[in-house]
């Protein structure tokens, strides 16, 4: 009997989507890339590409045992990649982490010392970093990143919405396996060559703080209209997705509970460009430099001055929350 390559579910639209479930080395569209030319030319053609072994087990298996015995114990808070508030941990029915990280370089090292260094390391590895000046044609620079471990599962977006570089769409993201990706797990999905596509700016009638789900709904429709189809790549312990700043993306829902999605995102600019939120605002960077990268330490809670700030968010959470909605909204007009 021939085992099947594929997982069923579904995708972000609710239709049935064939995931792949292992890498046929033979066939392999992505282990078919062999310069760095044919890897720009099929990102330039698609919006994404992806790297395979590009970080080394060793690496991914380190970062793995900092978080397991630094983070997943820790009952204070952090903060959170889908809200962008500081939460304690919040955890699905098998255990698994729910509130990813956002920016695993400026958690506190007086807690996180071994996770915050591996972060780093991972985050300017010089074969991310080669590959990423392959595609930007020249050094980028991190803005932001995410570590996950179960799925909130997040909706089908382009990031340009919410961040990027001054030179829209020359954001590019990195998404880090640091265990195998089961199919059921919440796989990483992208719709390529949903990069070519112009989508309403984030203001108005479309703006983050008060019209969030008008713009999913929108990026539906885009979906629909274009006729653009999902696809799940494997992704295996130490591979990298790279997707442009305008590639709808996002991850599938978790069809079996019982698995994981250990992994890092990534984010990063042009070295010669400014970075950009919301597609309004300049946000100026505190940027230092990490072996040959330049960093962002956003809220960098090694600060005094940031703990402190944290504390107030904590204190009075919901009012520190709205005035933050209401200054969005006014730089998003």
């Amino acid at each position: 009997m021939v085992k099947e390559a594929f997982y069923k579910g579904t995708c972000p639209l609710g239709e049935p989507l064939e995931i792949p479930i292992t890498v046929d080395e033979a066939t392999d569209r992505y282990l078919a890339l062999k310069t760095k030319e044919d890897i720009r030319n099929y990102y330039d053609d698609n919006g994404y590409v992806v790297a395979r072994n590009l970080v080394s087990a060793e690496l991914c298996n380190e970062m793995l045992h900092q978080f397991r015995h630094e983070v997943k114990p820790y009952n204070g808070y952090i903060y959170r990649q889908a809200s962008a508030n500081p939460e304690k941990h919040k955890f699905t029915k098998t255990n698994y982490m729910l509130n990813s990280i956002l920016n695993l370089q400026s958690v506190n090292s007086q807690h996180f010392p071994n996770f915050r260094k591996t972060g780093i390391d991972i985050l300017t590895n010089k074969n991310i970093q080669q590959t990423l000046t392959a595609l930007m044609g020249e050094p980028g620079k991190l803005v932001q990143s995410m570590y996950f471990e179960g799925n909130p599962v997040t909706w089908a977006h382009q990031d340009c919405y919410y961040l990027d570089s001054e030179r829209d769409g020359a954001m590019i993201g990195i998404w880090l396996a640091l265990e195998d990706i089961h199919p059921a797990g919440g796989r990483f999905y992208i719709y390529p060559t949903s990069h070519k596509i112009d989508i309403r700016k984030n203001g108005g009638d479309f703006d983050i703080a008060f019209h969030h789900d008008r713009y999913k709904e929108l990026v539906k429709k885009i979906i629909r209209d274009f006729q653009l189809e999902c696809t799940a790549p494997v992704l295996r312990k130490g591979d990298v997705l790279f997707w442009g700043g305008k590639t709808i993306h996002g991850s599938l829902a978790t069809f079996d509970q019982q698995y994981s999605r250990n992994s890092i995102t990534g984010h990063y600019i042009p070295e010669s460009t400014r970075f950009m939120q919301f597609q309004t605002i300049v946000k100026p960077l505190q940027l230092k430099k990490i072996n040959g990268v330049n960093v962002n330490f956003p809220k960098d809670l090694d600060s005094a001055k940031n703990r402190t700030i944290m504390k107030v968010e904590t204190t009075f959470p919901k009012s520190f929350q709205f005035a933050k909605k209401v200054a969005i909204k006014l730089f998003t007009k």
